[in-house]
């Protein structure tokens, strides 16, 4: 690993997946719940039955989805530099959720009109992607592990609504060890 100069801002990358995980999964839950209480046109238990299979798709497709770009970004990852500021768990975590909340929104409106039409399909859906990125932060746990780095970006490759950490305007990551900051590998908070 090479080190950088210059200081940076600088955010965990498995926080920032897995900080959509939980309002994404309660939404779901919450829109499916919901969306039980129409009939629809496919009927209840073609609608469940249905929204079983897309939680299931949708987790699989997001925990899975761009895999080989954060390998490469962890192959070329450089050792982050002695004046990086390393930002804490919770405040990405809130900055995360502000940027996306009009988008959460959209997506539980979305799911709860859905059942309508299919009930519980939408809802179970949403769920799905949230447990796709629970996975997706555990599976980056588990390289941070096995590496024994934590995996970091700079802030200002985000951008103002907390993009990818895979964008295109990510160049790289930065490690540092595993005791560096107040988040354990894969994002949850250090016990």
């Amino acid at each position: 690993m090479r080190v950088t100069r210059g200081a940076q801002g600088l955010v965990r990358t498995a926080v920032v997946v897995r900080a959509g995980a939980a309002p994404l999964w309660w939404l779901g839950v919450v829109a499916a719940a919901v969306g039980v209480l129409p009939v629809g046109f496919t009927g209840r238990r073609i609608g469940v039955l249905g929204g079983a299979v897309l939680f299931l798709v949708v987790a699989a497709a997001v925990a899975y989805s761009r895999r080989q770009r954060y390998v490469r970004l962890t192959r070329g990852a450089s050792r982050a530099g002695k004046f990086d500021v390393l930002q804490d768990r919770q405040v990405t975590v809130r900055n995360w959720r502000r940027g996306h909340r009009w988008w959460l929104a959209l997506a539980f409106l979305a799911a709860v009109g859905s059942s309508f039409a299919v009930p519980a399909a939408g809802g179970m859906a949403l769920a799905g992607a949230g447990a796709g990125l629970w996975l997706k932060a555990a599976w980056l746990g588990r390289r941070e592990q096995r590496e024994s780095a934590l995996l970091w970006l700079r802030v200002d490759w985000l951008g103002p609504r907390a993009g990818a950490p895979v964008g295109k305007r990510v160049k790289g990551y930065r490690a540092t060890g595993t005791a560096a900051g107040d988040a354990a590998p894969g994002g949850a908070r250090r016990r």
